[in-house]
């Protein structure tokens, strides 16, 4: 018998050191993850203990995509396979800041494995790629340099990265800011706003000198100010009027154009938060060419991860930047619309609008 606040606490720990010995499933999003999983944690309430996959299946959940708890089954507690690769993940913590480069062929020869087997075991029991999980070690230890007050740049090699352009290229998904706003602890943005009538209602955008990280419509402009309030609640919110500095400017301009169809298709910078996930899904949508469609399963497959579809369908529905990001384009597979963030009314104007060139 599992005891349930023993299960429970390894949760709220993330204790990796339960993995495998049991899940627990949410009912509310209908999936199981091992102890460690990184996601946001439940509800107690919401949360049931198993002790196997088959156990959670049987009660109609699924496996998380992000812990992927399956790959624990075949290498149970004991096992060899989940005790090496305990002990390369504690190599890589150990390791990650040294500055030494942790290829996949390093790693393989710390683990006694070929670089092929390394790098399919790896994915299977920690639900990452060695990569991944190198780099996830860096910017945690990135993170703690920068609350120590360490200079950016020191910081950056610090924590064992060679450069700082990939770490640059990085922070929007990995810290979801730059460094030095991560070491100001994101206070002191100014985010530029502006509210238009368009020919979908009222839209408002809003602005870093990154790119556009808010681009949603409302029924009025107060109704917007306020959602933009909610989203960035530490940022100087600045509603701007024409004339307006560039590049918003030009920004404005190519939505406005769009919006009133003398322009086909839109190639603006975004700077939003978002998850890895999102981001591939996101990416994705801006590659479906103007007046075609996929569905969510189409979607899924198009980033590498099928069984994905219900995450899919989520990204696009927590997608913040309209239009720049086109989860418009992306119906169900039976060519019903789906669901729209801001209405079906303005999903089927846009997507009779591109059709129609």
């Amino acid at each position: 018998m599992l005891n349930e606040d023993t299960c429970w606490q390894a949760i709220l720990d993330r204790d990796r050191s339960q993995d495998g010995h049991f899940y627990f499933g949410v009912v509310t999003t209908g999936v199981y993850c091992r102890p460690s999983c990184a996601a946001r944690r439940p509800l107690r309430a919401n949360v049931r203990f198993y002790g196997t996959p088959a156990e959670a299946e049987h009660d109609g959940l699924r496996a998380c995509l992000r812990c992927r708890p399956k790959g624990l089954e075949e290498a149970g507690p004991g096992s060899d396979l989940l005790a090496r690769m305990g002990e390369l993940c504690e190599f890589i913590r150990q390791n990650a800041a040294s500055g030494e480069p942790l290829t996949l062929e390093v790693l393989a020869r710390q683990a006694g494995m070929s670089p092929s087997r390394l790098h399919r075991s790896f994915r299977a029991v920690l639900g990452v790629t060695p990569r991944d999980f190198v780099e996830s070690c860096r910017f945690a230890e990135l993170k703690r340099e920068l609350r120590s007050d360490a200079a950016v740049t020191t910081a950056i090699y610090a924590a064992g990265f060679g450069s700082s352009s990939r770490v640059y290229e990085r922070s929007d998904s990995r810290l979801g800011m730059t460094p030095l706003e991560y070491h100001a602890g994101g206070k002191g943005l100014t985010l530029s706003c502006v509210s238009i009538d368009s020919p979908l209602g009222r839209l408002m955008v809003g602005a870093t000198d990154r790119g556009l990280c808010f681009v949603q419509f409302g029924a009025s402009e107060e109704e917007l100010s306020a959602a933009v309030a909610r989203e960035f609640p530490a940022a100087t919110i600045q509603l701007l009027k024409d004339p307006l500095p560039e590049p918003l400017s030009g920004w404005m301009t190519s939505l406005s154009r769009y919006l009133s169809r003398e322009q086909l298709n839109l190639d603006l910078p975004v700077a939003v938060r978002a998850s890895a996930f999102q981001w591939k899904v996101w990416r994705y949508l801006q590659t479906i060419p103007v007046g075609e469609v996929r569905s969510y399963s189409a979607v899924a497959a198009g980033i590498g991860q099928p069984s994905a579809f219900r995450a899919v369908a989520r990204a696009c529905a927590t997608n913040p930047a309209a239009l720049v990001i086109p989860c418009h384009r992306v119906i169900r597979e039976s060519g019903d619309l789906g669901g729209y963030r801001w209405g079906l009314d303005r999903k089927r104007q846009l997507l009779a609008q591109e059709q129609a060139g």
